[in-house]
């Protein structure tokens, strides 16, 4: 049996989830990572994606979302996401609505550097927008 570890899950509007986990899967900047109890201290970008929550009573919850970053350390995990909703509660329209501004953010970029930021960040986006369509 997995040891537990204090998960939290805050964007700027509140706190979305505190708990108890034995796992959480973080779609990391870099790639997913899995986070459990006694990992090493690290911190990492998040891009827009889903978070896996198992709770300790075996329960797995799911949240989209839009970016922020995560503090891991072996007694428990903060994320602080930009803007974050319960898959389940998921607005369609606003997420229709940041891809159309992301694909306004590309067109409108002023410098290359810019441009593949803007591009990333769509990237990230259609993905998520693919995986909550089939889901």
């Amino acid at each position: 049996m997995a040891d537990n570890f204090n998960f939290e899950l805050v964007s700027p509007e509140r706190l979305l989830l505190s708990a108890s986990a034995t796992e959480v899967v973080l779609p990391g900047t870099d790639g997913e990572m899995t986070v459990m109890a006694h990992h090493a201290p690290t911190m990492t970008t998040i891009k827009p994606g889903v978070v896996s929550v198992v709770t300790a009573e075996g329960a797995t919850e799911r949240y989209v979302v839009f970016g922020g970053f995560a503090d891991i350390l072996p007694d428990g995990c903060t994320l602080l996401a930009e803007s974050a909703v319960a898959v389940g509660d998921i607005d369609r329209d606003d997420l229709a609505q940041r891809l159309q501004d992301a694909r306004e953010d590309v067109a409108d970029a002023s410098s290359d550097a810019a441009k593949q930021k803007a591009q990333d960040y769509l990237d990230h986006l259609t993905t998520l927008n693919e995986a909550i369509v089939s889901a």
